[in-house]
């Protein structure tokens, strides 16, 4: 028989399952049950990356083969303990509710309205205007390979460290890679953005059959885009550990830099089932992104 719902008490918060039993990833026989299940004993790990910043949810009401839709607004039968933030932007007078994620119980009320896949700004309240994360998303062609993405990567590494910062990689849980610089207060993201578009135009001169900057679409050709426009009030990226809505269940992981030098890793190596044990093993390597402060050249 299937079960249509049963109650998860997450710190003092009654939090209602429906449908655990559904098929969200039918090729893999992985149900919403597992997704949540997932999310729940993650939690503490993926929490201080949200604490704060506005969260955009992508949604799959029948599973990752069905129709999708993004949504970046509080969702209006949200309880009232679910924290949000009012943002309106210049051009447009109305106001837009943000949800806030603090704990376990809105994560997994979120997940449980079949939110498979959790996106972050690059940037917390009160100051929504001001970035507090450089971001260089590497989005390879449909011709170029994962193994072109991490090169482009370690590209992206050396020249932060020939200026003198720290980058850190994460598979984006689909074919690209992400490098995250923490940043210190007090840049606008006119700034980052022109900062990120610099270093992008460097690399690709110095390397113009490997690297590409974005101009439209980001997902073409053979080379690996750096879409420095990631960097944009209002844009948001797969969060550390989110899991990504495509067969197998893969997971946004955060990587060390020895393991992308190497280059044997893929991103179906990092799932919802192996995900929880590696981080187990090895810790949270995205830990430092939270602490370090670092100021642009």
């Amino acid at each position: 028989m299937t079960q249509l719902s049963e109650n998860w008490q997450l710190h003092g918060i009654r939090v209602a399952i429906t449908h655990p039993s559904k098929l969200y990833w039918p090729d893999n026989d992985l149900t919403k049950g597992d997704m949540l299940h997932y999310y729940r004993s993650m939690a503490p790990v993926m929490l201080p990356y949200f604490h704060n910043r506005p969260v955009t949810l992508r949604i799959f009401p029948r599973g990752i083969h069905d129709f999708s839709y993004y949504r970046r607004d509080l969702p209006e039968d949200a309880p009232d303990w679910l924290r949000y933030v009012d943002y309106r932007t210049e051009t447009d007078p109305h106001v837009i509710q943000l949800p806030l994620v603090d704990d376990a119980a809105g994560l997994i009320w979120l997940a449980n309205k079949a939110s498979i896949e959790f996106h972050l700004w690059s940037a917390r309240e009160p100051n929504l205007e001001e970035p507090d994360m450089v971001i260089f998303d590497l989005d390879p062609g449909e011709k170029a390979t994962f193994s072109e993405a991490l090169e482009a990567a370690l590209r992206v590494h050396q020249a932060l460290k020939d200026f003198g910062l720290r980058g850190f990689p994460k598979t984006s849980g689909v074919r690209g890679m992400h490098v995250y610089m923490p940043l210190a207060s007090g840049y606008t993201f006119d700034a980052v953005r022109t900062w990120v578009k610099n270093v992008a135009e460097q690399l690709a001169a110095a390397d113009p059959d490997l690297i590409a900057v974005a101009h439209g679409a980001t997902h073409r050709g053979a080379r690996v885009t750096i879409d420095y426009i990631q960097n944009s009030i209002g844009h948001n990226t797969a969060a550390p550990y989110t899991l990504r809505a495509l067969a197998g269940a893969p997971v946004s992981t955060p990587l060390s830099w020895e393991e992308v030098e190497e280059g044997h890793i893929r991103p179906s190596d990092f799932t919802l089932s192996t995900v929880p044990k590696r981080v187990s093993g090895v810790g949270d390597l995205f830990l430092p992104i939270l602490v370090e402060k670092q100021h642009l050249p």
